[in-house]
C-alpha cells in the first residue's frame, strides 16, 4: 500500500511504499507529531483505524473509531448494552459476535449435520491473553467479562484489572475490528505498559493482523527500538501558518546507538555528550548550566562519549545539528588531547571534573559570594593543593607513566607479524623501546617544576585526586560545611545571571578554550 505523507516544509509530500508494514512517528514533545499523525489519518480515509488506550480508559466519546463501530453494530436496538468507554464497547461487540456465530452455527447445522462451530474473535483473544499472562483466564458469565488468576477460583471484573492489563486487552481486542488491509494508528503505544511486556504485546497485536499497516506515534525511544525493520519518521517542527511540517525519514538504525537516536530525535539545539549518569554526577549538574546553548546528554563512560560524538557528526548532513563531546583529561598526553579535540571531543585544561570546581576563578567567586576575602581564601587553598601534590608527586607520576605505557603498547602491538617468533621478539623489545623509567623520571621533573614554581594551573592539569576538595578545606574557608555544600553553592550561582555566576561560567568555558561567552 502506498501512503502519501503530509506536506513538508520546503519539499513535496513524499509517497512511501511501506514494505515494512509499520511506520513510527517520533519526535520531541511539542514538535507537532500529533498534528502530523492526525493529518495522515485524515488523508488515508476509510482504511484508517485509530486506537488510544488513554482515551479508551478515561474517555467516553462515541466518535472514536471503536465508538462508531459500536453504533453500527447496535444502532438503536432494544437490547443495546450500556457502555461508558471503548473497552466496554469492545466487550459488548465481542459478545455480539459470539452470539451471531452461535446463531450462524445453528442455521448451518440444520442444513448440514457435519457443520462445525467456527472460532471467534473472543476465542482468539482468550488464547493470546493466556499466552501473555500465563495462568490468567477470561470468563464470560451472563454476558459479562470476568477474570481470574492462577488456581484462585474467585473471579473479578475488568474494573479491577491493572492499567497495563486493560490497555493490553483493549489493543488485542480492538485490532481485530480494524478493516481488512487497513492502516492501524496507535497513539502512545508505550503508555501504561511495563517495558518487560511491551515488545511481547505489540508482537502479538501485529501478528493478529498481518494484513494491516501499523502507524505508531510515540516519543519513547525504547518502544521505537523494539519495532525493528520499521520506517521511522522524525517530526522536528510544525508551521501553523503554512500547515507544513519539518520532518524527515530517519536512516536505518544499524550502527547507531540508542543514545544517538534519542539525541537526534529530542534535540533542537547542538548536542553535547558528557560523561556521568545524568542524575547524580557533577558533570550532569554543571555542564547544562555552563553550556546553555547545547542539549546536554549524559552517556556514562568516556568511550561512549567519544563514539557518540563521532557517530552523530557522521550524520551531520542528515540532521543538520552540530555535536561535541566532553571527556575528562585524566592522564592523556598532549597528542591524545589534540586528537580528541580534532574530533570535536572537548578536553579541559584540568585532569577531571572535580578539578574544574577548584579553578582559581571558581574558588574566588564562591568565596566572594559568601562574603569572604577571595584573595586570602584562594592563597590558602593554593598552598594546600600544592602541598598535597608534593606529597603525591611520585604516585601521580607512576600513574601517568602506566597510562602512557599502556597506550604505547596498544599502538605498537597492533602491527603485522609473519610468525610467532617475530611477535615474541617485538614484545621482548618493547620495554627498551618504550623506556617506562625514562617516561617516569621525565614526569617527575615536570611535576617538581609545578611545585617549585607554585604553578597552580599546571597542578590541576595533571593531578587526579578525588579527595582534593575536602583535603584543601575550600568549603570551610568559604564558610560552607562540606564538599556537598560547596558544589551546591557553585550550581546555585550558575543558575543565576549574577556577576559571580557568569564569572564561574566564563572560567569553566575558558578551561575548554571556548572563550568568554555567557
Amino acid at each position: 500500500m502506498k501512503i502519501t505523507l503530509p506536506p513538508g516544509k520546503g519539499f513535496d509530500a513524499p509517497v512511501i511504499d511501506d514494505e515494512h508494514e509499520r511506520l513510527i512517528i517520533i519526535g520531541a514533545n511539542g514538535a507537532g507529531k500529533s498534528r502530523f499523525t492526525a493529518r495522515l489519518y485524515d488523508d488515508i480515509g476509510a482504511p484508517a483505524f485509530r486506537m488510544s488506550a488513554l482515551e479508551a480508559m478515561y474517555g467516553s466519546s462515541p466518535d472514536s473509531t471503536i465508538g462508531k463501530l459500536f453504533e453500527e453494530t447496535y444502532g438503536m436496538t432494544s437490547f443495546r448494552p450500556q457502555a461508558s468507554n471503548d473497552i466496554d464497547r469492545l466487550f459488548a461487540m465481542l459478545i455480539h459476535d459470539e452470539m451471531m456465530n452461535l446463531i450462524g452455527y445453528k442455521v448451518a447445522l440444520a442444513q448440514n449435520p457435519k457443520a462445525k462451530l467456527q472460532p471467534t474473535k473472543l476465542d482468539t483473544l482468550i488464547e493470546v491473553w493466556k499466552e501473555l499472562f500465563p495462568g490468567n483466564n477470561i470468563l464470560v458469565e451472563s454476558g459479562k467479562f470476568l477474570f481470574s488468576r492462577g488456581e484462585d477460583e474467585r473471579s473479578y471484573s475488568a474494573f479491577k484489572l491493572s492499567a497495563g492489563e486493560r490497555a493490553s486487552i483493549y489493543y488485542l481486542a480492538g485490532v481485530m475490528y480494524a478493516p481488512k488491509n487497513g492502516v492501524v494508528f496507535i497513539d502512545s503505544p508505550e503508555m501504561f505498559l511495563h517495558p518487560s511486556m511491551m515488545q511481547a504485546l505489540w508482537n502479538n497485536v501485529e501478528m493478529l493482523r498481518p494484513d494491516c499497516i501499523f502507524v505508531y506515534t510515540t516519543h519513547d525511544l525504547e518502544f521505537a527500538s523494539s519495532r525493528t525493520d520499521s520506517k521511522v519518521i522524525w517530526v522536528r517542527d510544525y508551521d501553523a501558518a503554512t500547515v507544513t511540517w519539518d520532518y524527515d525519514i530517519l536512516p536505518p538504525q544499524e550502527g547507531m546507538s540508542d543514545e544517538i537516536y534519542m539525541a537526534i530525535i529530542g534535540a533542537r539545539k547542538p548536542v553535547l555528550f558528557i560523561e556521568g549518569d545524568g542524575v547524580h554526577s557533577i558533570d550532569a549538574k554543571l555542564y547544562p548550566l555552563v553550556f546553555k546553548d547545547y542539549t546536554v546528554k549524559s552517556l556514562g563512560s568516556c568511550n561512549k562519549v567519544i563514539e557518540a560524538t563521532r557517530s552523530f557528526n557522521d550524520l551531520n548532513t542528515f540532521h543538520h545539528l552540530d555535536s561535541f563531546g566532553i571527556v575528562d583529561r585524566d592522564r592523556r598526553d598532549e597528542h591524545e588531547v589534540e586528537y580528541l579535540r580534532s574530533r570535536k571531543v572537548m578536553v579541559p585544561e584540568v585532569a577531571e571534573i572535580e578539578n574544574i570546581l577548584m579553578l582559581e576563578e571558581v574558588i574566588r567567586s564562591v568565596a566572594k559570594s559568601r562574603g569572604k576575602d577571595e584573595n586570602k581564601v584562594f592563597e590558602k587553598v593554593k598552598r594546600s593543593i600544592i602541598a598535597q601534590f608534593r606529597h603525591d608527586l611520585r604516585a601521580q607520576a607512576l600513574m601517568h607513566t602506566r597510562h602512557r605505557v599502556k597506550r604505547m603498547v596498544e599502538y605498537r602491538i597492533d602491527g603485522r607479524f609473519n610468525n610467532i617468533n617475530m611477535l615474541e621478539r617485538h614484545i621482548a623489545s618493547l620495554a627498551d623501546e618504550i623506556n617506562p623509567r625514562g617516561i617516569y623520571e621525565g614526569l617527575c621533573r615536570s611535576f617538581r617544576r609545578y611545585v617549585e614554581t607554585e604553578d597552580y594551573a599546571g597542578v590541576l592539569k595533571v593531578y587526579n585526586q578525588k579527595s582534593m576538595i575536602p583535603g584543601s578545606n575550600v568549603a570551610a574557608l568559604c564558610g560552607l560545611k562540606n564538599k556537598d555544600e560547596y558544589v551546591r553553592c557553585i550550581i546555585s550561582l550558575l543558575r543565576t545571571d549574577t556577576y559571580e555566576g557568569n564569572r564561574i561560567r566564563r572560567a569553566v568555558r575558558s578551561c575548554f578554550k571556548i572563550g568568554d561567552k555567557k
